[in-house]
């Protein structure tokens, strides 16, 4: 029976959700059945519509990709999870999905769990590593196994050397490039690596 991953995140204008693709393509490679799921979007469409990339992106992927909800997690041998940064912390649309697993938590039903981060920031210094340690505190009270990508390929080191997560400087306005892309692909096969071992 082939692991099952969960990759849910948030994405305003996409960034977050190529590297989210290409996490699942990575988990999917190893071999995984993979839900890729968007957390839903709290801000009003008057702030959406000020930022004609952010409404582009929401209208792209509302009917394409399904909303994120409790069953994930229950469903899920192992998770990845994906946000922008803001302001060095995750954006409060994946904060308020992962304060609704309260029962979940209490149930025991993410513990013993690999788990993963990934992250974009406008700048290459803009908080991409204090975001992915903030989200990844949830985990420990999850009592999850978090995997990160440390140093154990070398493509890492191309794709800018965060041991952390996978992470995007977003400010010159091109979407995830190639070299980072891949290293997503490489953090979601290690993610089913470390669950076969825990489910077998």
């Amino acid at each position: 029976m082939p692991v099952r991953v969960a990759v849910i995140y948030y994405s305003a204008t996409g960034n977050v959700y190529a590297l989210a693709r290409a996490v699942a393509e990575g988990a999917k490679e190893r071999g995984a059945e993979v839900a890729l799921r968007r957390v839903a979007e709290l801000a009003p469409d008057t702030a959406i519509d000020a930022n004609p990339a952010w409404r582009a992106h929401v209208d792209a992927t509302k009917d394409t990709v399904p909303e994120a909800t409790l069953q994930d997690l229950e469903w899920a041998d192992a998770y990845a999870f994906g946000t922008p940064t803001r302001f060095g912390l995750p954006t409060s649309r994946l904060k308020q999905f992962m304060d609704q697993a309260g029962g979940l938590w209490q149930a025991g039903t993410m513990a013993d769990k690999p788990v993963t981060t990934f992250t974009s920031a406008m700048n290459r210094h803009g908080g991409q590593k204090s975001t992915i340690l903030a989200v990844n505190n949830v985990f420990y009270h999850w009592g999850c196994l978090i995997v990160p990508p440390g140093y154990t390929d070398p493509l890492l080191y191309s794709a800018g050397g965060n041991p952390y997560g996978t992470s995007w400087p977003s400010g010159g306005g091109e979407g995830p490039d190639d070299t980072t892309l891949e290293a997503a692909r490489y953090q979601g096969e290690r993610l089913v690596r470390f669950a076969e071992k825990l489910v077998s």
